[in-house]
């Protein structure tokens, strides 16, 4: 999976906890954060029984020096606004009625993390908006289907820096922050709290890690298994299946909806649509279904390995 700009649809409509998970909470997502934010506000709002006018014009009323409009209600729930500030913040906990000092100060703080910079701010440069990587540090679990290519976060250096030459990256230096930032992430599976991943991979891409380096990359696929990390071969022998649209993975939160990340040409798609979701789900279980048993994988990569 590549670090590409990203845009969302959809939206969930569950309503997470707001207190603090661990102590190193600043360093998670702000992306997470600005969509829990944004959930969190709606959901209040509709609590409270106010159309997002009807919102506006109280807040108007309670802050008359504020910029207060119904589009900017609209805005703050659909994450337009990436960082809202603490007196917007406040003013809205006014107009729906939250008193409870605890209960202010978590949404406070959670409208902080919202506006802060993730560790990939630095690598802008070649993540764009860099909201998959953003995404991906705070996964629970992360459910990978790759039909070209294998998961960044199980490529060698080597392998990884093949493909982003072939994907038409010719500046040495920006190939070396690309390999770098893929290193990176994957820094988050070495975790006491790593992600628990399960990645089907079609033969396909297997086809096509050069030559001279697929014996070291395979070899790193099996080594890297363990009880919270499988990997699953999609044999060609299965014929056409439910996933030949392509790839996608599925991230899965421990407080928040889970979303689907869809790589394009050029850009990347997020969806959050329940409905969609559902979508997503089963085309998963049905190729994880028709792909090889992890065992049968395992061995089915040494054969490889030793037909090379």
């Amino acid at each position: 999976m590549s670090e590409d700009s990203s845009r969302t649809v959809g939206s969930g409509q569950h309503s997470p906890t707001l207190r603090r998970r661990r102590s190193d909470e600043l360093a998670a997502s702000p992306t997470l954060r600005r969509r829990r934010l944004a959930r969190q506000l709606l959901r209040l709002r509709e609590e409270a029984g106010m159309t997002a006018k009807q919102a506006a014009a109280e807040a108007k009323k309670r802050a008359p020096k504020g910029s207060w409009f119904e589009a900017k209600i609209t805005r703050i729930e659909t994450r337009k606004i990436l960082r809202v500030r603490d007196a917007d913040v406040q003013t809205l906990l006014d107009v729906y009625g939250v008193t409870d000092p605890d209960d202010r100060e978590a949404y406070r703080r959670l409208a902080r993390e919202a506006a802060q910079s993730g560790w990939w701010v630095g690598y802008r440069d070649v993540l764009g908006s860099g909201t998959y990587v953003d995404l991906e540090t705070e996964a629970s679990r992360i459910r990978s289907y790759q039909v070209l290519h294998l998961p960044g976060l199980l490529q060698t250096e080597t392998y990884a820096r093949r493909v982003i030459r072939a994907g038409g990256v010719t500046d040495e230096e920006e190939v070396e922050r690309r390999v770098e930032v893929r290193m990176m992430r994957q820094h988050i599976l070495s975790r006491a709290d790593a992600p628990r991943l399960w990645a089907v991979i079609d033969e396909s891409a297997f086809r096509k890690i050069p030559r001279d380096i697929a014996a070291e990359q395979i070899q790193h696929l099996i080594d890297v298994q363990r009880t919270s990390l499988r990997i699953q071969v999609l044999p060609d022998e299965v014929g056409p299946h439910s996933g030949m649209d392509g790839s996608f993975v599925i991230l899965d939160f421990p407080d928040d909806p889970s979303t689907v990340y869809l790589e394009q040409s050029g850009s990347a798609l997020f969806v959050e649509d329940p409905q969609q979701m559902e979508h997503y789900e089963t085309v998963y279980d049905l190729v994880h279904a028709s792909a090889l048993s992890v065992d049968d994988s395992l061995a089915w990569m040494r054969r490889r390995i030793e037909t090379l």
